[in-house]
């Protein structure tokens, strides 16, 4: 059995090169994208189990590409986690209304976020869409 892929969608090399060790050490399975146009490109060609998305991207904010995930027939069941630096009392609320699964302040704390991404990929949901 493969390890679960996860997409890691920010504009900072830094934070993707970061996350990749990061979740690389945990047994995921990572492909990135800097952009909100190479996001949604990303997206259809990897078919991630998860994707991580920063809101301040260059070519689309990540609500932006939040929605186009949503609307997509071919990416909505795929859960996205944000990770920003944005300031959080509007844009979590607004987030997790758009769809996304969880909200993370950067830093991220590693033992939080590594629990929420494997709590997600445990949940009914996940397991009946990744068995089919």
């Amino acid at each position: 059995m493969s390890n679960p892929k996860i997409l890691i969608v920010d504009d900072d090399p830094d934070f993707r090169l970061a996350m990749k060790i990061r979740l690389r050490a945990n047994h995921y399975d990572t492909a990135q994208a800097s952009g909100g146009h190479s996001a949604i490109a990303a997206a259809h060609r990897e078919q991630p189990d998860i994707i991580i998305l920063d809101l301040g991207l260059p070519a689309g904010d990540g609500l932006t590409v939040l929605k186009q995930l949503q609307d997509s027939s071919q990416l909505s069941s795929i859960p996205v986690i944000v990770i920003t630096a944005r300031h959080a009392q509007f844009n979590e609320q607004s987030t997790i209304q758009a769809g996304a699964v969880a909200y993370f302040q950067k830093p991220a704390e590693n033992c939080q976020l590594l629990e929420t991404i494997r709590m997600t990929l445990q949940s009914p949901r996940r397991r009946d869409e990744l068995s089919s």
